[in-house]
């Protein structure tokens, strides 16, 4: 996994904030460079796996505190996950346009480097946050948490978590958020959740993008669904196209389903206290 893969030996940046400095961010007292104590090549297996064990508590606790920030606050987080390529980016941007007046959306951007897609995502009058994660190859709780504390996102409102582009590492890192989403394209392989069965396995739904190109390629929709389920038995299968607008309407019918739960949460947690 993540401790043997060499990531996160690049610094992590949160647009405009270098982070190697103090922050403020719930109880996060640890260091922030990020390293992950990548650098064990050559150290017993025993010790890699207590490295990666302690890396993902600590991420765990961390995860924690976001989710329950983040529910105190009636605010649905998701994270989205895929390859490079699937057009993640564009169903966002197309997911956003769809959402107003519905939801106020808020914006995570994951990437090894640029700004390009935080850009793309401000064009259309959403907030949003660019973290480069350097030579990492996936977001982690702590980085999250951080850019949640620059966004602030109000109550009642919806935070997307675009990860790096990678269906490995982010299956094994819990950001705080409410659902997984896994982003599957018509062009990679209707085999994809066999070859990588974590990250289907982790997630709530999967959407299989760009079913506009279904003429010109040799994708099976039946056996990438069956595929899904396979690996995770009942999980919602949704085929949609950034490009022609196939199924978004099914995908905002879900987020708003999400939402709801979102805010019924929120609501009995404010009745308690």
């Amino acid at each position: 996994m993540c401790a043997t893969c060499g990531c996160g030996k690049g610094e992590v940046t949160i647009e405009g904030h270098g982070h190697d400095h103090a922050h403020g961010h719930h109880h996060h007292d640890h260091d922030h460079h990020h390293d992950h104590d990548h650098h064990h090549d050559h150290e017993p297996e025993s010790r890699v796996l207590a490295v990666e064990r302690d890396l993902l508590a600590k991420n765990d606790a961390l995860a924690a505190e976001n989710r329950a920030m983040l529910g105190a606050r009636g605010i649905l987080a998701l994270n989205l996950v895929s390859s490079p390529g699937s057009g993640k980016t564009a169903l966002l941007v197309k997911t956003i346009e769809l959402l107003a007046g519905k939801l106020v959306p808020y914006v995570v951007e994951g990437d090894q480097q640029t700004t390009n897609d935080a850009e793309r995502i401000r064009e259309t009058g959403a907030a949003a946050i660019q973290i480069n994660t350097g030579k990492g190859c996936h977001l982690d709780a702590h980085m999250v948490g951080h850019a949640l504390e620059h966004l602030e996102p109000a109550e009642g409102s919806i935070v997307f978590i675009e990860n790096v582009g990678n269906l490995v590492c982010p299956a094994g890192f819990d950001l705080g958020e409410a659902h997984k989403v896994v982003i599957l394209s018509v062009t990679e392989g209707d085999d994809k959740p066999l070859k990588y069965p974590d990250i289907f396995a982790a997630s709530d739904l999967v959407l299989i993008n760009k079913t506009d190109l279904l003429p010109y390629v040799d994708f099976d929709m039946d056996k990438a669904s069956a595929n899904a389920r396979r690996v995770r038995p009942g999980i919602k299968v949704l085929p949609v196209s950034a490009r022609t607008g196939e199924g978004l309407d099914t995908w905002i019918a879900w987020l708003m389903g999400a939402r709801a739960m979102a805010m019924a949460g929120h609501t009995l947690t404010s009745a308690a206290e």
